[in-house]
């Protein structure tokens, strides 16, 4: 728990400290200057912190869409169906939202560093007996494992993000992060098409590279990425403390705490009831598990939407997840700007402090959008109609895609402070799990109700969701005073 009182200076006499023991408790002794806080560390350091991040979470969240080009020559080494062999992807994003409910609890134990540092070696690992499967039935198990030693970083990387930026400067960090997430899926069929295509590369090597670029972030991420969890700071300060003075009596609030099992405990049934008893983190996630099953299924959706349709080479078919990639990089460089216009004219203030709902400008405006992408992608998906049409319409989705990720994750990490990591990791567990279960199902779909029913469909789906921001936008804050979690 972070720390909420400023302490007394080290050595002093601990009675203003505490009414029942002689502990001197080591806190923060200025919190906007004191210089152990994260958030007082100079603006290059934490660009340095934040840019080392994304590409750990990057090269993870590749691995999702990495495999998905080379399902027909994956399915037919392993004698498999293509609907079989999309398990691999399946398996991954079910290792995610498994790991997910205690990552949380684990970076918040033994601290931010190690928990990236220890699951990055083992999803290199991983990705190294994916690449070596002899058969399906490991290339599935090692799939999961690449999940769930993923989950680490893609599940806690908003709290890092929170240790050392505060509200306002959140809106020019955040964006990078949401862009690393939901990109690099997209980004990897596009490599994966092209080596699925060479007579020459075997399809594994969709692994290797992973593999390679992978260890060289990992072993950037060694010398480059610090510690930021602030408890953590300040029990290593008490241990320093006590190892040069001799004085057992320095505490922290973090080294008092319970151990992993007991945070464990107290936070996997917060998990469930966050769900059930949050409307902001029930309805905000459904959404963030509508978009995610849009990105996951269109892994195989592509080849129905402009391989059979268009008669795409699949070198090509992976090279159309650019236009969704392209949309996405637009909105992270024009959201910050967005944020800093919207704010001056809206609520005409200067400072360091935001209200929590203000972050959902992004998705009121993009939220309409969605179903307007949806319709159009699937009702000029002919032939006769140009490609770039279609093309244009996933522009338009990798927008709505950063926008919603990026109005969510604020809005919920700004409305739930020291629970924000809770909530994020129920809405992960959902996210993925459900995604991994429509990977499945997608193939079966398509050809079952072809493209413009399935976009259809997914549509009508979109327009139930899209006054979601606008609602929390008019009645969240009231939601937040009701709530026994929020701010």
């Amino acid at each position: 728990m972070q720390p909420k009182t400023k302490s007394s200076p080290a050595g002093q006499d601990a009675d203003n400290d505490t009414e029942h023991d002689d502990r001197i408790w080591v806190r923060l002794e200025d919190e906007e200057n004191d210089p152990l806080n994260p958030k007082n560390w100079s603006l290059r350091s934490r660009t340095k912190n934040i840019a080392v991040l994304s590409l750990l979470i990057f090269v993870q969240a590749w691995a999702g869409g990495a495999e998905s080009m080379a399902n027909t020559k994956a399915s037919a080494q392993f004698g498999v169906s293509k609907v079989a062999e999309n398990l691999s992807t399946a398996m991954y994003l079910f290792g995610i939202g498994s790991g997910a409910l205690i990552a949380g609890p684990l970076s918040e134990t033994v601290g931010r560093n190690p928990t990236y540092l220890v699951a990055t070696l083992l999803f290199l690992f991983f990705v190294f007996g994916s690449a070596m499967a002899p058969n399906f039935a490991a290339q599935v198990v090692c799939r999961y494992l690449v999940g769930l030693a993923s989950s680490a970083t893609l599940s806690i990387n908003g709290g890092s993000v929170r240790d050392q930026f505060r509200p306002v400067k959140r809106s020019w960090v955040f964006p990078l992060i949401a862009w690393a997430n939901v990109t690099a899926p997209v980004l990897a069929p596009i490599a994966g098409g092209w080596i699925a295509a060479h007579p020459r590369l075997h399809w594994q090597w969709v692994d290797w590279i992973n593999l390679i670029i992978g260890g060289a972030v990992w072993l950037l991420a060694v010398f480059c990425l610090p510690e930021t969890y602030l408890p953590l700071l300040l029990d290593w300060k008490a241990k320093h403390l006590r190892r040069i003075t001799g004085d057992d009596r320095y505490v922290s609030e973090h080294g008092s705490a319970g151990s992993f099992a007991s945070r464990l405990r107290d936070k996997l049934p917060l998990t469930t009831k966050f769900l059930v008893t949050e409307p902001v983190v029930g309805v905000l996630g459904g959404y963030l598990v509508f978009l995610y099953v849009l990105l996951f299924s269109f892994l195989s959706g592509f080849d129905y939407i402009f391989k059979a349709t268009y008669d795409l080479p699949i070198g090509l078919v992976g090279s159309c997840f650019g236009a969704i990639a392209a949309g996405t990089t637009f909105i992270t460089l024009f959201a910050p700007i967005f944020f800093t216009w919207t704010r001056h004219k809206t609520e005409h203030i200067q400072g360091a402090s935001v209200q929590p709902e203000f972050r959902l400008w992004p998705g009121i405006v993009a939220a309409p959008l969605l179903p307007i992408a949806l319709f159009w992608l699937g009702w000029t998906n002919y032939s006769s109609i140009s490609i770039w049409s279609g093309l244009a319409a996933c522009f338009v989705f990798g927008v709505v895609l950063v926008s919603i990720y990026i109005s969510s994750y604020e809005y919920i990490i700004d409305s739930y402070g020291d629970h924000a990591a809770t909530a994020l990791s129920s809405i992960t567990f959902v996210r993925y799990i459900v995604a991994g279960g429509m990977v499945m199902a997608a193939r079966p779909m398509y050809e079952g109700i072809g493209v413009h029913w399935t976009m259809t469909w997914l549509g009508c789906c979109a327009i139930i969701l899209a006054p979601a921001p606008l609602l929390f936008k008019l009645y969240g804050k009231k939601l937040r005073e009701k709530s026994e979690y929020a701010k």
